[in-house]
């Protein structure tokens, strides 16, 4: 099915008295009859969605309750899906309201760590709502570069393709960055296990929690979408959705591989903390034969006389057992440094 051939949505006359959108919170770019238009102006939406020839994005960055609602009055949005959109805690998923499609998924983000940006789409007969954090800038998206009028012409399901493609490609630095912190803290682990590094490796599996609440549902959302449920997906970009979906495959087997270097990490560190006090133990062993070897020569002998033989009031015994003693002590130390024990 080629895109606009679908029922097309309600539209409810907008309510003069909802406050209009500022400016940056509202983007609307149309094609209508081969010509592209922007504009920030929500008055002149109902005219454009009121001609089914006339393909509109709509693009809500950092919305207000009262801009939901006031775009959702105009392309008829189910109250369910313009609360979602408001409260941004949804998971991510793809479910059909009434006419419309609406999909959830996740923009990330790494600094210090990865962080998470919910992007609402709604997509109708031919129209496209997008709704995301300041976070995550669709200008970015390289196929964009190509020209609305080139995305749009080939319908809204295409736009949203771009989109979406656009956020999924955006994981592979993450992944990237990730991969390589990774590296790091087992270096660290290595040559200096330390609490903090078991913090940073404790920091890494709750980043991968997250991660996976976003990559596992996500790969869901488009095996649904390239399986031909949805007939406002065109069977001509079935292709390209499918193209996503295998990217996800990529990116959930290395999740997994993460998942599992991060808990060889940990185990490293346990082995390595386990080898130091093994080490400390052996040590502490060898000092603790040498003086008691001296000790037990000492006692046995009544070595407590030894002011007397120090004052030259006794024989040449007491010297005979000191020489013995630090013979005996430098024999130990010789065998122990052998077994690599100090």
């Amino acid at each position: 099915m080629e895109p606009g051939t679908a029922s097309r949505s309600v539209i409810v006359p907008a309510d003069p008295n909802r406050p209009r959108p500022q400016d940056g919170e509202l983007r609307i770019v149309s094609l209508r009859r081969g010509a592209t238009a922007e504009t920030r102006d929500p008055g002149e939406l109902h005219a454009l969605l009121a001609d089914e020839e006339t393909r509109v994005w709509i693009d809500l960055t950092d919305p207000s309750s009262a801009v939901v609602e006031s775009i959702g009055s105009l392309i008829g949005l189910h109250p369910l899906i313009a609360e979602d959109i408001i409260e941004r805690n949804e998971r991510a998923k793809v479910e059909l309201v009434d006419d419309v499609i609406h999909i959830v998924i996740f923009a990330l983000t790494r600094a210090e760590e990865t962080e998470t940006h919910e992007i609402d789409f709604v997509l109708g007969n031919h129209f496209l709502l997008s709704a995301h954090p300041a976070g995550w800038d669709p200008r970015s998206v390289h196929q964009l570069k190509l020209g609305f009028g080139t995305i749009l012409a080939r319908g809204p399901d295409f736009l949203l393709w771009a989109l979406a493609d656009g956020v999924v490609d955006g994981y592979f630095p993450v992944f990237d960055q990730f991969a390589d912190e990774i590296d790091e803290v087992q270096d660290d682990i290595i040559d200096n296990a330390t609490p903090a590094t078991l913090q940073h490796v404790f920091r890494l599996k709750r980043e991968l929690i997250r991660i996976r609440h976003v990559i596992a549902p996500t790969r869901e959302i488009f095996g649904r979408l390239t399986g031909r449920e949805f007939e406002l997906i065109g069977d001509a970009q079935v292709f390209y959705f499918r193209d996503i979906y295998d990217h996800l495959i990529r990116l959930t087997d290395e999740f997994d591989s993460f998942r599992e270097l991060v808990a060889g990490a940990l185990d490293v560190y346990l082995s390595t903390i386990n080898n130091n006090l093994s080490a400390i133990m052996k040590r502490l062993t060898a000092v603790t034969v040498v003086l008691a070897g001296i000790g037990a020569i000492g006692g046995l002998f009544g070595m407590s006389q030894a002011t007397p033989a120090l004052s030259g009031q006794e024989g040449f015994g007491f010297w005979a057992i000191t020489i013995g003693a630090v013979a005996f002590a430098s024999i130990a130390v010789a065998i122990l440094r052998r077994i690599s024990w100090i």
